[in-house]
Parts: structure tokens; sequence; C-alpha cells
């Protein structure tokens, strides 16, 4: 080991010429035994057989290197490299051949075909034995792994590993049974069911799935069931990202969550995706945000003339602009990007930008979504996502904008928490705005209301990967708590899908799939990370799930639809729902109430206000506002201090009353 070691790291000039030196040997000695094995060992002892024998081994490094036979990294000996040695072979024969004839047959005949097949055993043995070698002393380097899926991506990632550092596959599992048995790659292939002693006979330490034309319902499944071993899977990128060449087979990377969801996405339609954007000036607030940053990248893709940035962070307007100036700049497009530093609380504001660039259309992505945060921050919560997308209405229709599309989310259906409540009065306010402007032509609203999204700023999702990383424990509220998923770009792409076909006032649902349950996708990330999930059945196992209890205002599921009139559209994703709305004057009269609350401010007020009116809003636990908190908690050392004070001056009129006495 250790003198193949020492050749390992032997620099490469000097491996070549070791190279050269074992070829030319080993053409001389299959010369030698050709010679021999044609019975014409008498002639060897002439010195013409052995002038010719020295020209045959002279032109040996001569014809190899010519074909590149030296130029060649051996651990990646692939059968190009050997056909050329077995060129080269054929070659030094034609040589033999013809000084052989030239010099009156010193070496019979016969001999030829021998020695050329004596020398492509010996030349090519010899870089396969090497090959072999390398591969054999670096095995105990390698992890053992188990490819899922014999197909073609199976094979090239078996080709890419048989070369690399890290892994060392040792079987193939499928679900054919016309594989079962058979060899791919020079590995045996297994029906899942043998999977449990294949991991415990090769203590496999991670399986790798290669299936990346499955779909997504299919994928799911054999997640589930590769995670019930608790070996780590890793899995090749998707068929999207590998036929665009943004990813390579060998580049395996985690599960993504979307395959444990087994959610399949739906290709957008063309015409839809481009209806209210080609060719127009378009406005997306919170452009920052998770579900705004991927509007704008759905947006510049569908060739409008300008986009127009608005958000009030300024890292994240910087982050997504300097991402859309490199996309711009990269691909030659004309599109003008602007990025506003504003917020939609400032209605004159966004008068003027609207005004100033024109903006046909609109998507409204701007609130402040953390059901906690909004709840213990109850006033600016309200003045941002209703009071702002009130402004920002005002203003569409002042600016003759075309469409506006706002971005609503499942917590708006029966509230329990005043960020849903605040998003039900959004889509209220642009109901009733539709239909005060009903006629005039400008701007059609529209309303887009969906669940939670993977991979969002504050999603479930990469906190429990970040949980894992650390050691546990995951935090999960409930045991039965349940919401709804979907991918960032499949949101982004069914709301500009659902704003194009939208009558004035309508509200679309987007189809959320069947709901998760986020205990069942936290124990699935854990073990499909190789780990075992510690509980009562378990006690040895490597991280805890944890439950800590509902957080303020938060449900323990979400729904979509308040009532029951739902009707289909030209998209199989997309629904529209017909619901109750308010006059124009009965809201305004209820947003200038609201509004005087939320002066004074009275938290406790604004609650009752709430759920006095039609929203469906019934929160569920105690008033958390952090500031009302610490009035009362102000109030109440004041009163006991106040207390305290009193009591000590009764004290000393007792004192004193006692010593006149």
């Amino acid at each position: 080991m250790r003198i193949l070691e020492r050749l390992v790291r032997l620099p490469r000039c000097y491996k070549r010429n070791l190279l050269r030196l074992s070829d030319t040997l080993l053409v001389g000695l299959a010369l030698v035994i050709a010679q021999l094995l044609a019975s014409r060992e008498d002639t060897l002892a002439t010195p013409v057989t052995w002038g010719l024998l020295g020209a045959v081994m002279l032109a040996t490094p001569l014809v190899f290197g010519v074909l590149g036979g030296y130029r060649i990294v051996l651990r990646f000996l692939t059968l190009k490299v050997m056909s050329s040695l077995m060129l080269g072979v054929l070659l030094l024969t034609g040589l033999l051949h013809g000084l052989d004839m030239a010099l009156g047959w010193p070496v019979a005949w016969q001999a030829e075909p021998v020695f050329a097949m004596l020398a492509i055993l010996a030349v090519v043995g010899s870089r396969l034995s090497l090959h072999e070698l390398y591969r054999w002393s670096r095995r105990p380097q390698r992890q053992p792994v188990i490819i899922y899926g014999a197909g073609a991506a199976g094979c090239e990632l078996a080709h890419s590993l048989h070369q690399g550092e890290r892994y060392r596959p040792l079987a193939f599992v499928d679900d054919w049974r016309g594989l079962h048995g058979s060899l791919v790659e020079g590995l045996p292939v297994h029906p899942p069911a043998t999977l449990p002693s294949l991991i415990r006979r090769h203590g496999i330490a991670q399986i790798l799935l290669a299936i990346p034309s499955a779909p997504r319902c299919r994928r799911r499944q054999i997640l589930e069931m590769l995670a019930r071993f608790s070996v780590p899977v890793q899995t090749i990128p998707g068929a999207d990202d590998l036929v665009s060449g943004r990813a390579r087979i060998a580049d395996t990377c985690d599960v993504q969550v979307e395959d444990l969801l087994g959610r399949e996405p739906v290709p957008p339609f063309p015409a839809l995706m481009t209806t209210d954007i080609r060719d127009k000036v378009v406005m997306v607030t919170g452009a920052g945000g998770s579900i705004g940053a991927e509007l704008c990248r759905q947006v510049i893709a569908q060739g409008p003339r300008a986009l127009v940035l608005v958000d009030n962070a300024e890292y994240a307007l910087y982050a997504i602009d300097q991402e859309l100036q490199a996309w711009v700049a990269d691909r030659g497009e004309r599109v003008k990007v602007h990025a506003l530093l504003a917020s939609v609380r400032e209605g004159e504001r966004m008068r003027e930008i609207l005004d100033c660039f024109a903006v046909q259309s609109v998507y409204h992505a701007a609130a402040y979504k953390h059901v906690p945060l909004v709840e213990c921050n109850l006033v600016e919560g309200l003045r941002n996502n209703v009071f702002g997308t009130l402004g920002l209405a005002r203003a569409a229709v002042a600016a003759g904008v075309e469409s506006f599309v706002m971005v609503s989310t499942d917590k708006a259906v029966r509230p329990t928490n005043v960020m849903g409540a605040s998003k039900r009065l959004t889509e209220l306010i642009c109901q009733a705005l539709a239909a005060r402007e009903e006629g005039n032509g400008r701007p059609r609203f529209c309303m887009v209301r969906f669940g939670n999204v993977l991979g969002s700023s504050g999603s479930v999702v990469p906190r429990f990967r970040r949980q894992i990383e650390q050691g546990g424990p995951l935090e999960v509220t409930h045991p039965d708590i349940t919401r709804y998923f979907m991918t960032i770009p499949e949101a982004a792409q069914l709301v500009i899908q659902a704003g194009a076909m939208g009558g004035n006032g309508e509200v679309f649902v987007l189809d959320m799939g069947e709901p998760v349950r986020i205990a069942e996708l936290a124990a699935n990330m854990v073990r499909l990370a190789g780990l075992e999930v510690k509980d009562a059945e378990h006690p040895e196992g490597d991280i805890e799930i944890v439950f800590t209890g509902l957080r303020p205002g938060e449900k323990l599921y979400e729904e979509l639809l308040i009532g029951d009139d739902v009707a289909a559209t030209a998209h199989p994703r997309i629904m529209t729902c017909r619901e109750a709305s308010w006059g124009w004057d009965e809201l305004e009269a209820f947003l200038d109430e609201l509004n005087g609350v939320m002066r004074r401010p009275d938290p406790g007020g604004i609650q009752r206000l709430l759920a006095s009116a039609s929203l469906g809003y019934a929160p569920d636990g105690p008033l958390v506002d952090h500031v009302w908190q610490a009035r009362q908690d102000a109030r109440s050392r004041e009163a006991k201090l106040r207390k305290e004070g009193v009591g000590k001056l009764l004290l000393q009129e007792r004192f004193r009353s006692s010593g006149e006495a």
C-alpha cells in the first residue's frame, strides 16, 4: 500500500516515463513469447531477430505517444483510451510485418497475430490493473452507497462515482422486475424489498436517488419507504435542471421537500403568463420578499417593457435588483428595471410612482405575513397591510392602472389572528373598489388566495433543516397541526395566470393539494438525513421532536374557501369563488372608525372592532400586543408602588398617633 501511495504521489513526468518503460518491455516480451509459441526459438539467437525486436521496442513509446497514450490519467480510464492503445498495437504489428518481410522473415508470420493479441493484453491489461489497484487503495476512504434507479441517469451516476473519490457504488435498486439479477455498469440490480438486508450487509452509508424523470407522486412514495431505514438519502438534480445544463448527474444534493409533498406542478399557460406583462410596464410591491422576488423573476422572463420594484427593505431590494440587472445583461434584453425604496403606506408616493412610470399592471405582494409577529405588533400590522393596500389601490384607480392583482392568504378565511383579519380586509377593499369603479374600465381588481410556500422567509422547512444540522430538537407547535404547501415558483406563476383571467373583483383560490401534517414532515426530514427520531419507542434516537404549543393567533388547520360558491377556470390549479363583499360606503366608514381607534392607540378596542365586523374574525387567545402589554405592566407597577406608598403613610400615621398618646 505504501509503495502504491508513493507511486501515486510521484510527479506526472516520472509516472509517464515509467509507463513508457513498462510498455517497451511488455511489447518486447510479447514478441519473444509469440516467436516461441510459433516454434521459431532457433531464430531468437540471430542478430537480425534481435535488431527487429529492438526496432519494435524503440517504436513503442513513439507510437503510443503520438496517439496520446501518455497524456491519459489512469484513474479516468475509458473505452476510448483502450481503443487508442489497441490501435497503437496494430500499428506496431504493421511495422513488424513490414520489417519482417524486408529482412527475409526472421520472425515467422504466424507469430505476428499472436504478438498483436499478447501486446494488447499486456498494454491494456497493465493499465486496467493499475486503475483497479488505485481504486482498491481508495476503497476505505469512499462511502459505500446504493443507487436507486438503474436507468440512464443511474448508469451515468454510477460511472461518475467510479471515477470520483467520495462514494463507492455497490449495487442498484430498481422497481422493474426485468432488471433484477442483472448487472448494470458492473453492479448487481436488486428489488426494493432487499434494501434492509443490503444496508445491513454492506454497511451502506447513503442511498442516492437517480430517477429525475419520475413523477413527484412516485418520488414521494419511494422517499417515504426509504425514510424507514434512517439512512441519509440524496438525489440527483431534476430533469429540468439536467436538460437546461444548470446541473450535472454527479451533482447530488439533499432531498427537496417538494419531493416529500408529492405535488406535481402544472406547466404554466404561455398565453396567460404574457397577457398582463408582455410589452407593458409592471410594478411589483414587496419585491424583496419571497413571493415578490419570484414574481419579479417570472415577470421579467415574459418580456415587459419595464419592471418597477417597490420595497422598503433596502438590502432585500438591492439583492433582487442586482439579480435582475445581471439577468438582463446576460441575455441582452432591453427591459428597464427600476428599484424604488418606498412604503405602500405612503399613498402619495405610490401615486407618484404609478404616474411617473405609467404603470399598467400591479402585483401587490407587500405585507407583514408572520402571524405571531403581527399579533404582537397589532397596530403596525394593520397600518401596513390594510391601509397600505387602501392607499395603493386608490393610487392605482387615480393613475388608471389596467390590472391590480393582490396576493392574499388562506389565513384570511375565518381568521383567528390579526394578520388573517387584515388580509381579509384587503380583499374587501379590492372588491369594494372594483364594484365602485365598475364601468370605468380601469383598473381590473382581483385577489389570489393560497397557503404556505416552501422556502419562504420564516418558513418551517429551512428552520427544520437548521435544527437538524444543530442536532435538534425539532420544534413543532402541535402534533395535529397541518398546513398547505406549494413551491414559490409555482405560486408566482399561478398568481400571474390568475390575474390574467380575472374578472373585476374576483377572488381566485389556488389548488394547494392535500394538507401536510407538520409533525410527519419533521419526522421524514430527520430520517432522510440518516438519523432516528428520538421518542418513546426509540429512546436512543438522535433527534427529538418537541411540541411547544400553538403560538398566538395560530390555527390547527387552514382553509381556502369562505363559502361553497366555487367554479373551475381554464387552469386546472386555479378556482374562482364568489364571496360576500361590502359596499364602498360601508367599508369606508368602518376603515375610518378603525383608523380612529388605531390612533389612540387602543389594541383591545381594535380587537373588539375587528371581531364585531363581518370578517369571520374570532380571536382564540388573549391580547398579546407588546406595547399594550408593556403599558399594562407599567400600570401594574405604578399601582403597586402607589399601594405600597399609601401603606407606608398609614403606618407612619399610626406610629405618630401612638407617640402622641
